[in-house]
């Protein structure tokens, strides 16, 4: 196979479909982080979002019923981060990583309990989400792709132009980002901080929840253990590398859509899976090396 046949329309509809879990995490973890919460646990919310999309597409056999248990699961367990970071002080990273812990281990212990399966769960009970195709759109090349995807694709994609104008064109936008970076003087002009700072924790739990639904009944129709897989993380980076803006945030979950679409068709040169599955997280790792560097010279710069 010549390399440059990797980079076709096929290539671009695998890059969307690994695009979107990553874009609504990293949408909920820049609402949170505009906030003043930092919120790690997205990879927690995520795993926890696609058990709970597939056991209630199961049992509903229902793929909205699915979608909206993903939502409504990542927003009540990210209550645990509003929780505790936001009414209790407690420190939003410590709290996070037990969130993220917690997943591991809850869904891996339902699977169990209500399946009696272990590893993988798979039945054609399951309901899928659809594809909705564009007529006409749909058959363009090269970007006919953007207009074949599921209501969550088009739904990530909206929210990216939808949340820039609210953060930065409404009053609520102005209040949000007012709380996240400076909280006293936000409450003296009567905002109240804890308030805004809880919905955008529980915006970010629900985002994400949608995340894991599409991993789950969009990508593939299926629950595995750990399915999750980092990028929740992913997401994580992409917030920072975008510093919280939505047009950036999905400019860098692109490129990480980018890196685990290529790796995945790099196998069909022979390359082992567990070599190309680390592509996503190769570049993650890269990224953040970049930051740390453009960190410390912007630090000495200031220091100077």
């Amino acid at each position: 196979m010549n390399f440059l046949e990797l980079f076709d329309q096929d290539l671009i509809s695998s890059v969307l479909r690994a695009l979107i879990p990553i874009l609504l995490a990293a949408l909920g973890g820049m609402i949170a982080e505009r906030a003043g919460i930092f919120n790690i646990g997205l990879e927690g919310m995520l795993l926890v979002g696609t058990f709970a999309a597939v056991a209630a597409s199961y049992f509903a056999q229902n793929w909205i019923v699915g979608v909206l248990a993903g939502m409504l699961a990542g927003m009540l367990f990210s209550l645990i981060l509003g929780y505790g970071a936001v009414y209790r002080k407690g420190d939003p990273i410590v709290l996070a990583i037990a969130m993220n812990i917690l997943a591991v281990g809850m869904t891996s212990f339902l699977l169990v309990a209500i399946f009696q399966v272990q590893g993988v769960f798979q039945d054609p009970a399951i309901d899928g989400i659809p594809v909705w195709r564009i007529p006409v759109l749909a058959d363009i090349p090269w970007i006919g792709p953007l207009f074949a995807l599921t209501p969550l694709g088009y739904l990530a994609l909206l929210l990216v132009p939808l949340l820039w104008i609210v953060l930065f064109r409404t009053p609520v936008g102005l209040r949000l980002r007012g709380v996240g970076e400076r909280p006293l003087a936000a409450a003296t002009m009567g905002v109240d901080p804890q308030r805004y700072q809880l919905g955008a924790v529980l915006a970010s739990g629900a985002l994400a929840g949608l995340g894991g639904a599409q991993l789950a009944l969009g990508n593939v129709v299926q629950f595995t253990e750990n399915m999750s897989a980092g990028r929740g993380w992913i997401a994580v980076v992409a917030v920072m590398l975008a510093r919280a803006h939505p047009v950036g945030v999905l400019g860098a979950a692109l490129l990480f859509g980018f890196a685990d679409a290529i790796g995945f068709r790099l196998q069909s040169f022979g390359l082992p899976q567990q070599l190309t599955d680390a592509g996503p997280y190769v570049v993650t790792l890269l990224v953040l090396v970049l930051m740390s560097k453009r960190f410390r010279r912007t630090r000495e710069a200031a220091l100077a």
